[in-house]
């Protein structure tokens, strides 16, 4: 059945994109007027909040539109007519370059001598091999007298006069197309503008939905969204078109409005817009001017206009991404350049961005956001998992230390690497992890912690952001007033007595190498916090071991377990260890996902425990807690509001 569905897939695919390619003269149009739809729904969204009736909003925004479209389109015939004109002039300027360059070598070189050759080997080759016996032959041969040889007789083929309608046809006949496109394009518009909400109602029940209500709030949102993006580029593209016109016009470029438009037009391609924009205007630069200064001009003015649109203002405006990963980029530019030429080439952003956008708020086609978006692929949890699983912590620990960029390390453990262990343990649970699997994932914890241990688990400057599309993709995950964004971090001198130990706090692994990687994670952050903390295996617990386990200084004890399906041996533990530690306060932390509060309170109950944590951020909450002691920093802020009073 799998075989078969790939089949389908591949074969509906095939028909798909034949559909594209054949019917281009229909869809070209179409997408022409979504992607305006797009730029055009809030003009037409202002006009109705002034009380302008839907109709005559857009039938004015469209004729407002096409009328500047038309304009622009007549401006650039005429430029294109005038730099016709004028390039016959630019002929000799080119000629005296190339003869200037030549005259900078020193005599004729070996490449130039060696085409010299190849041309008169070429013309003794084209020489016909009849030559001298032909002259021989001419005359007579033998006593007889040849007759001459017959000159050709230039015959000229005229057509009839063409008629008037001839004429009219002849003329007529290269707008049709354009026209026609153009009206298609105009009816789609208008309609599609007329009927928003119809249509999205229809996508809506083609792609079904459990959930309506939130399927139309997220369309609405994506359409909101790309309206925005699409106008916002436009503009962007539009001022950036503006200031090459004048800087060329500036410099001398001959029709400089026209090359304004160009790189306006072309910017909309990705990458390689810009670079073919500025080789019309540096090649007129070499054509025109007899030295090189102003071709130096032209492209000193394209090196510092495209970086600082692309890199600084793009960024401030509406963000660092169109929301598109560079490879699909580049995928999505030959794709629809193949499809539809150069107009696809222009296109080929923003129809991914719109297929993009509905795979991100429409279930069925969720593929397409994997398959182009810029967000992973897999979860944050997912990732972390695979580079334990994989042995390159070091990875992971540069990718924390981007999170750690907006958020804390107590939710970096919890909601992405105390996630990943949750995996890895349902794995294990149903017999994919061996041994050494297991042994293999602890020591990439242990060595993940180890690189995280200089990081102080402070709230970050909110001036700090990260660029990283996976830490990104984590951060949102948490929120900026979590609860364990702000736990407090301890001095050693504030602590009392008890808890002055070298190891105060003991983390004990309940069964598995997984509890032991989580128990790895809880002892950093305790230590990040002030409590320093020492980690015991699985082993320890046992009948033999729990007696010769070394407890100087331990004042509090975290019983560790990524499952809850033990509860007799969490029972037992929790007795071992308060036969050994009677005066420790034992936290029982079962970090099982999505398990609810009562639950907790339960097995807490039946191991005997004092107290229970459903994450690492709350142990050490609650060790914290333990020790009595406030905050060292909100302490010095109340003092000092009391010595300012």
């Amino acid at each position: 059945m799998a075989l078969l569905s790939a089949v389908a897939t591949a074969i509906l695919a095939v028909i798909i994109i034949s559909m594209l390619y054949f019917g281009r003269d229909i869809f070209v149009p179409v997408a022409l007027a979504i992607l305006l739809s797009f730029v055009l729904a809030p003009l037409v969204g202002i006009l109705q909040r002034i009380h302008v009736p839907r109709g005559l909003a857009v039938v004015s925004v469209v004729i407002l539109a096409f009328t500047l479209i038309f304009a622009m389109g007549s401006l650039l015939a005429t430029q294109l007519t005038q730099l016709a004109g004028d390039l016959p002039r630019y002929q000799s300027t080119i000629s005296e370059k190339i003869q200037s360059f030549r005259d900078t070598k020193a005599g004729r070189g070996t490449l130039e001598r060696a085409s010299d050759m190849l041309k008169d080997l070429s013309k003794e080759l084209d020489k016909p091999k009849d030559a001298p016996s032909a002259s021989r032959g001419s005359g007579s041969v033998a006593g007889f007298n040849t007759p001459a040889p017959l000159t050709p007789v230039p015959v000229e083929v005229r057509q009839p006069d063409p008629g008037a309608l001839e004429s009219l046809r002849t003329l007529i006949s290269p707008l049709v197309h354009p026209l026609a496109t153009t009206g298609i394009i105009i009816i789609f518009v208008i309609f599609i503008l007329l009927q928003r909400e119809d249509l999205r109602n229809r996508l809506i029940r083609l792609a079904g939905s459990s959930d309506l209500q939130r399927t139309t709030a997220a369309l609405d949102d994506a359409a909101s969204r790309l309206s925005r993006l699409f106008l916002t580029q436009l503009i962007l593209n539009g001022a950036f078109g503006v200031v090459i016109g004048i800087g060329l016009w500036l410099i001398g470029i001959p029709s400089a409005i026209l090359w304004g438009i160009l790189a306006a037009a072309l910017r909309f391609v990705p990458y390689i817009g810009a670079v073919i924009a500025g080789a019309f205007p540096l090649a007129l630069a070499v054509a025109i001017d007899p030295g090189w200064s102003m071709l130096l001009w032209t492209l000193a003015l394209f090196l510092v206009v495209e970086p600082v649109v692309g890199h600084v203002i793009e960024p401030m405006v509406y963000g660092h991404s169109t929301g598109l990963s560079p490879v699909a980029v580049v995928v999505s530019a030959t794709f629809w350049t193949a499809l539809w030429g150069p107009i696809g080439l222009v296109l080929a952003t923003p129809l991914t961005v719109c297929l993009v956008v509905l795979g991100r708020h429409v279930e069925r086609l969720e593929f397409l956001d994997v398959m182009f978006g810029d967000r992973p692929a897999l979860s944050p949890p997912e990732i972390f998992y695979q580079r334990m699983l994989a042995g390159d912590p070091t990875e992971a620990a540069e990718k924390a230390e981007e999170f750690l960029k907006e958020r804390s390390l107590a939710s970096y453990y919890d909601e992405v690497a105390l996630k990943g262990l949750q995996l890895a343990q349902a794995d294990s649970e149903r017999g994919a992890l061996d041994q050494e699997r297991l042994t293999k994932i602890r020591d990439a914890v242990n060595e993940f912690a180890s690189d995280l241990s200089d990081q102080e688990d402070r709230p970050p400057a909110k001036s700090n952001s990260t660029t990283d599309a996976e830490a990104s993709s984590a951060v949102e995950s948490v929120a900026e007033n979590a609860t364990n964004e702000t736990l407090p971090i301890l001095s050693k001198e504030s602590l009392p007595p008890g808890w002055q130990g070298e190891h105060p706090v003991l983390c004990v692994a309940g069964r598995s190498r997984i509890d032991e990687a989580a128990a790895i994670m809880l002892a950093q952050l305790s230590t990040t916090h002030g409590l320093a903390a020492r980690v015991e295996g699985a082993e320890a617990l046992s009948t033999t071991n729990v007696f010769r386990l070394d407890t100087t200084g331990v004042a509090i004890v975290c019983l560790v377990y990524l499952d809850a399906n033990g509860p007799a041996h969490m029972r037992y533990s929790v007795r071992r260890l308060r036969r050994k530690l009677p005066k420790a306060t034992i936290i029982l932390g079962c970090w099982v996902k999505e398990i609810d509060p009562a639950a907790l309170e339960l097995l807490r109950e039946g191991a005997k425990a004092d107290l229970v944590a459903a994450s690492l951020g709350e142990a050490v909450k609650l060790c914290i807690e333990a020790t009595g002691v406030k905050d060292q920093e909100a302490s010095k802020q109340e003092m000092s509001a009391t010595v300012a009073a």
